[in-house]
């Protein structure tokens, strides 16, 4: 596991029966490293299972990112050998490569996504700035999306060769439907905050003076609403939505995903990026 001197980047908020998960590492768009995975999935578990805690507001700090997903020089850094080390059985050495950095994120990641839809409580996802890759996972595994006029929401994993996991693939085409689910994947539009509503991503769009307030008010007003009658609703609707095939699914993307991140592509891909050019990619 991380040392445990390495500063938290999760914190917990309350306000009566609801909680606010705050991502806070605004420097790096509220990517996540594995402390922060780690953290994430501590707390997600911790609130979803709170019985005192009715609703559940995940949000980003900073204003200019909801969450970029996994932090990109935390995998071109290799990771951490210690961290790495329960990926492999045995006495066998630790594995290498950029699909081992990423599986030991998303292991924590996807586990955290998974609590938030078997959980009995409403979970809203608060966007105030840049969703994307990770962070738009993140965003559509909640009950409730809302956002303030700033924000947009990408897929971007094809930017760096990255096919896409944390839910991603799994909710997309259940929400905007298949046609624009595979334009977002191929093309990468970004979307604005009004589009994204109307594509059905997006349930309330507020500007940015008044995010915060309204924020706090839906929290209140889920909090305060039939709590039993909300966890039978979630549930019929996942089942309805085959939604209890998550685990699955999640499985598939972890699978894919590690695998992607160890083409030559994903190499390329995060290279162009830090280098900030355009990517040549190869196909392999």
């Amino acid at each position: 596991m991380s040392a445990p001197d390495t500063p938290s980047h999760i914190r917990i908020e309350r306000d009566g029966a609801a909680a606010f998960l705050l991502m806070d590492r605004p420097e790096r768009f509220n990517a996540l490293d594995i402390r922060m995975a780690q953290d994430l999935r501590s707390a997600g578990l911790k609130l979803a299972r709170d019985a005192s805690v009715r609703a559940v507001v995940l949000r980003g700090t900073g204003g200019k990112a909801f969450c970029s997903g996994a932090d990109l020089k935390y995998i071109q850094a290799g990771g951490k050998a210690s961290d790495l080390a329960y990926l492999a059985p045995g006495s066998r050495p630790a594995p290498h490569g950029s699909g081992a950095v990423f599986k030991q994120i998303l292991e924590y990641l996807h586990s955290t996504i998974s609590e938030i839809r078997r959980s009995s409580k409403p979970w809203v996802a608060a966007v105030d700035g840049v969703a994307a890759a990770g962070g738009l996972g993140l965003a559509m595994c909640c009950d409730l999306v809302v956002a303030s006029e700033r924000s947009s929401f990408e897929w971007a994993y094809a930017k760096t060769a990255l096919c896409g996991a944390e839910s991603s693939t799994f909710f997309l085409p259940r929400l905007v439907g298949l046609r624009r689910a595979m334009g977002m994947a191929l093309l990468n539009p970004r979307l604005d905050a009004r589009t994204a509503r109307d594509w059905g991503l997006v349930n309330e769009v507020w500007t940015a003076e008044r995010f915060d307030e309204e924020v706090r008010s839906l929290a209140r007003r889920l909090a305060e609403g039939p709590s039993g009658t909300y966890a039978m609703t979630k549930a019929l609707m996942a089942q309805g939505a085959q939604a209890d095939r998550l685990d699955h699914h999640l499985d598939l993307e972890l699978e894919s995903l590690a695998r992607s991140a160890d083409q030559a592509d994903f190499t390329e891909g995060v290279a162009a990026f830090f280098e900030k050019r355009a990517p040549r990619f190869q196909g392999k």
